[in-house]
């Protein structure tokens, strides 16, 4: 208790006030063994100037793609933010921002979410979004729950092609509420469509579906979209924003329901977080939705207001009933996806994306004439795509390391049959002279 800045008189008046004679009476229901039995490893007191060297010196440990060149990707993709972003996201009556307890007076706080809603719905082409998801990964669970209370079923199909992550959370939330997870595998570097009719019958709540998926390719989505509701489920699309200034929205692809992971805009890579998840659907799903949904109203002067028209919550009476436990306020993180988008407008996001495309199959064009090294698959990919390699991936990121470039994902760590295959990303980030940089090194590595 070396830490805790109470007074052995204090202490005790706490105790008698709790009932418990001492404070490790408190931790009676930690078992022994898991218990630390030595002084934490703590440096005494510091001056202020001694521990902003220290944290300094502890920080420089860290290598950034400020001074990396990155090309990996895997669902944490670096894209250029406006300097702008950070710059208004720095204001307090943002950044202090906690989830609105008592929401009509948090006008400022309302509107942003709206703002933020309506950008979502531009971009997915669906009726209606929420608010507050944690990340795509937990994004994709929820949506998975909602099928299976929308149509009273429980058996949920989700391709093999889906961020392995994603499927372990799946994996976390499903079971617990009696939901069987079905695993549909991958041909070719996507769903194999002839597995997916096997499994499809009519007892199936939903059919989760990435694209571009794990690998960067394009799946058949509105062929697996129809397929779904022919056996009278819905059907899910996990998908990169960015990818939507290029693709079709997966409201024309016909899905129901919209998740993905909204780090790319206004988001920094942060070394794994916060980011914030994004959740969209059809109107007819709107109050199966979980986290909270902001609406536009008028007040009774006339003025435009905004108010917390549906939330899910527990703690707001539902309790074991409610739809999700979703809490915490992503709004900090949704203000920026926000800000990025709305300064890029409808033609910035696709000469973004198209900027993502081209960079990242002039890559794959050139890597592939290297000797060693080859495309996994031969399907229609947009800014990542898996190449089969000759030599050990690991001593490839090794070598790459040491000109500070950070090579590609090794997919062995999540598909022990892609051993000697590398996931490559490219972004606007990345000029020619850093791509002809990776390739020059690959050439000389091979």
């Amino acid at each position: 208790m070396n830490f805790v800045p109470n007074t052995d008189s204090q202490k005790e008046r706490l105790l008698a006030r709790i009932g418990v004679e001492s404070v490790e009476d408190l931790f009676a229901d930690v078992p022994q063994e898991v218990r630390l039995k030595r002084p934490l490893h703590i440096r005494g007191g510091m001056s202020e100037q001694e521990l902003v060297k220290h944290v300094k010196g502890l920080a420089a440990k860290n290598k950034t793609v400020e001074e990396y060149s990155s090309f990996l990707g895997a669902g944490a993709y670096e894209h250029y933010i406006p300097s702008f972003v950070d710059q208004l996201l720095l204001r307090s009556e943002f950044y202090t921002a906690y989830t609105p307890y008592q929401p009509e007076i948090s006008q400022g706080t309302l509107q942003a979410i709206y703002e933020y809603q309506t950008l979502v719905c531009e971009l997915t082409g669906m009726d209606v979004a929420n608010a507050s998801m944690y990340d795509g990964a937990s994004a994709l669970a929820e949506a998975a729950l909602m099928t299976c209370d929308a149509t009273k079923r429980n058996k949920i199909l989700v391709m093999e092609t889906v961020h392995p992550e994603y499927r372990g959370v799946l994996k976390t939330y499903l079971p617990p509420r009696g939901v069987e997870l079905i695993e549909i595998p991958s041909k070719g570097g996507a769903t194999d469509f002839e597995a997916l009719e096997t499994k499809l019958q009519e007892g199936i709540a939903g059919v989760l579906v990435q694209t571009p998926n794990f690998f960067g390719n394009i799946e058949e989505a509105e062929q697996i979209t129809l397929a779904a509701h022919g056996k009278g489920a819905l059907a899910v699309m996990a998908v990169n924003p960015v990818s939507l200034g290029l693709l079709k929205t997966p409201g024309e692809c016909g899905a129901d329901i919209v998740v993905g992971e909204g780090q790319a805009f206004g988001n920094p890579l942060n070394f794994g977080g916060p980011y914030l998840g994004f959740l969209a659907c059809r109107d007819k799903y709107v109050r199966r939705m979980p986290g909270r949904i902001v609406g536009a109203t008028t007040d009774k002067n006339g003025r435009k207001g905004y108010v917390l028209t549906l939330q899910a919550r527990e703690q707001h009476i539902r309790r074991e009933k409610a739809t999700s436990n979703i809490c915490s306020n992503e709004a900090l993180c949704a203000l920026a996806f926000t800000m990025h988008l709305s300064a890029l407008g409808k033609k910035g996001v696709s000469e973004l994306a198209n900027l993502n495309f081209q960079n990242a199959h002039y890559t794959a064009r050139e890597i592939v004439k290297l000797s060693g090294m080859s495309l996994a698959f031969q399907r229609p990919f947009f800014h990542e795509f898996v190449v089969k390699t000759a030599m050990e991936p690991s001593k490839i990121n090794e070598a790459l390391l040491k000109d500070q470039i950070i090579g590609g994902l090794d997919l062995a760590r999540f598909y022990p049959e892609l051993d000697h295959h590398l996931l490559f990303c490219v972004t606007e980030t990345k000029c020619k002279a850093d791509i002809d940089r990776l390739v020059a090194r690959l050439g000389e590595i091979q």
